[in-house]
């Protein structure tokens, strides 16, 4: 049966909230939690009613949408889900939606190669690819860079809203040091993407400094109320990356001159795909290939440096190419 949006809003709204096992929900904290969500995504100021999310929790029990959602009542009061790791989201599509996603995509289509939506093409690729794949069982015509075992994605929308809509987050997290997890409330900036990897760039609500958080270290976080909500003022996100490769850097860091020599062998793949967009040319004969990038020296530089093995020198600063030297020099004792 074909679903109106407003009732995918509260079932989508119903189903963050069954998943959230930090807190237990009443039949009226669902009701005031779809009221907002229909405020915020569709205008509507007029709530809805307790009958109506009644009989929302029948629907999503039943296989009339294709659900079955293992709903249960705790307590004869609090709504959760029987089996945690349940969510709507994992439910195969109906036929009626992919027919809707396929005139979406069809749409989108038309707008290729216009400049405001040339970011989009890859995007409109990968659907159109997923949703054949999906309806007519065809194979992967196109390919794109994904790893089935990343976790976190499923993250991805939740803490997008929250930095839309400017809401702190309590984050449950635990960093590839701990042995547990840490709650701790987060002020939401930025999603940010790293060789297919999601990181958000935060602050913790009992510092200023910017931290960076990978979602794949996440273990569960729950929205909090807008107005403790803290903005950063500290620096222009839209330039803030452009001075490194990758996502470690600090407010305080700056770019520095790095002075890069590639052999012949790869100087074709050096000058074809940039290491960074500030990529100049030195020097470039039948012999070798100088560069020179401004960036500021983190790790993911100095991976992408070593990446090269043998094919690089690095000519300055002279502080990366000790750094540079000391890996190699513990990697070779490593291999005994």
């Amino acid at each position: 049966m074909a679903t109106n949006k407003s009732a995918l809003i509260r079932y989508k709204t119903i189903d963050q909230c069954l998943k959230n096992t930090y807190r237990k929900w009443t039949l009226e904290d669902l009701i005031k939690k779809v009221s907002d969500a229909l405020y915020e995504f569709e205008g509507i100021t007029t709530g809805v009613s307790k009958r109506t999310i009644q009989a929302d929790l029948q629907f999503m029990r039943s296989d009339k949408l294709g659900y079955n959602a293992p709903i249960v009542v705790e307590e004869r009061k609090y709504y959760t889900y029987a089996d945690a790791n349940y969510s709507i989201t994992q439910s195969p599509i109906k036929e009626e939606d992919v027919e809707k996603m396929k005139e979406i995509v069809s749409l989108l289509k038309q707008f290729n190669g216009f400049q405001f939506f040339d970011e989009m093409t890859e995007l409109i690729a990968k659907l159109e690819n997923n949703i054949y794949k999906s309806a007519r069982k065809t194979p992967n015509y196109i390919q794109f860079e994904d790893n089935k075992q990343l976790k976190g994605i499923e993250y991805l929308n939740g803490l997008y809203q929250a930095i839309l809509h400017q809401k702190p987050l309590l984050i449950a997290y635990k960093s590839f040091r701990a042995n547990e997890s840490k709650k701790e409330i987060y002020h939401p900036y930025l999603l940010k993407e790293y060789r297919n990897r999601w990181f958000l760039i935060c602050c913790n609500a009992e510092q200023e400094h910017l931290v960076t958080l990978a979602l794949d270290r996440m273990e569960a976080f729950y929205e909090l109320d807008a107005k403790l909500y803290k903005p950063y003022q500290g620096v222009d996100f839209e330039t803030y990356y452009s001075e490194c490769i990758g996502v470690t850097r600090s407010e305080k860091d700056r770019p520095q001159k790095v002075i890069l020599k590639f052999n012949s062998k790869n100087a074709p793949y050096v000058l074809t795909k940039p290491l960074h967009h500030s990529q100049q040319i030195v020097l470039h004969n039948e012999t070798e290939l100088i560069i020179r990038i401004d960036v500021i020296p983190n790790f993911e530089l100095e991976r992408e440096i070593l990446g090269f093995g043998e094919n690089v020198e690095v000519l300055g600063p002279k502080l990366l190419k000790n750094v540079i030297e000391r890996r190699i020099t513990k990697s070779l004792k490593n291999l005994g």
